[in-house]
């Protein structure tokens, strides 16, 4: 099958097919006299898995290290387990920066009057790098963990 109809059975747009051939996430294709590529069944396959894997959230990087797993058939399910779980991990973060990010801007917003009269604390604060204060549970947390990347283990534990 050629490139769009390979886009339209993964899921995938035909630029990101591309894209994953160069970067070595799939192999190079076969292709025509005329250098169209042609895509086979196992193709679709790994075209279909990058997209599961890129939906949830893994990188590229992490991607080679998934396709190869799977394709390795004498593999640990030990080491499948131990890049999900750092994933997890990361995903965590993430969300806790994002969290970060909407207690900030909401206490911005809760200090905006929102009328005519120029003066915004969304703008000043923007501006002047302010955070929020922690909450004490946030706090807590912080400094569990500066505690935990210092010494290795959480004395609050």
């Amino acid at each position: 099958m050629n490139i769009g109809q390979a886009a339209e059975a993964s899921g995938l747009s035909a630029k990101m097919i591309r894209y994953y051939e160069r970067v070595d996430l799939i192999p190079p294709v076969a292709r025509t006299e005329s250098g169209y590529r042609v895509y086979a069944d196992a193709d679709i396959q790994t075209l279909k898995f990058i997209q599961r894997a890129r939906g949830l959230g893994f990188s590229v990087k992490q991607m080679h290290g998934l396709v190869s797993l799977w394709r390795d058939r004498s593999r640990s399910s030990a080491n499948v387990k131990a890049v999900a779980l750092e994933h997890i991990t990361e995903l965590e973060n993430k969300i806790e920066a994002l969290n970060s990010m909407r207690e900030t801007l909401q206490h911005l917003a809760e200090h905006c009057r929102g009328d005519h009269r120029p003066d915004c604390p969304i703008i000043e604060g923007l501006s002047e790098g302010q955070q929020p204060p922690d909450s004490p549970k946030r706090s807590s947390r912080r400094r569990a963990r500066a505690n935990t990347s210092v010494t290795g283990t959480n004395p609050s534990v």
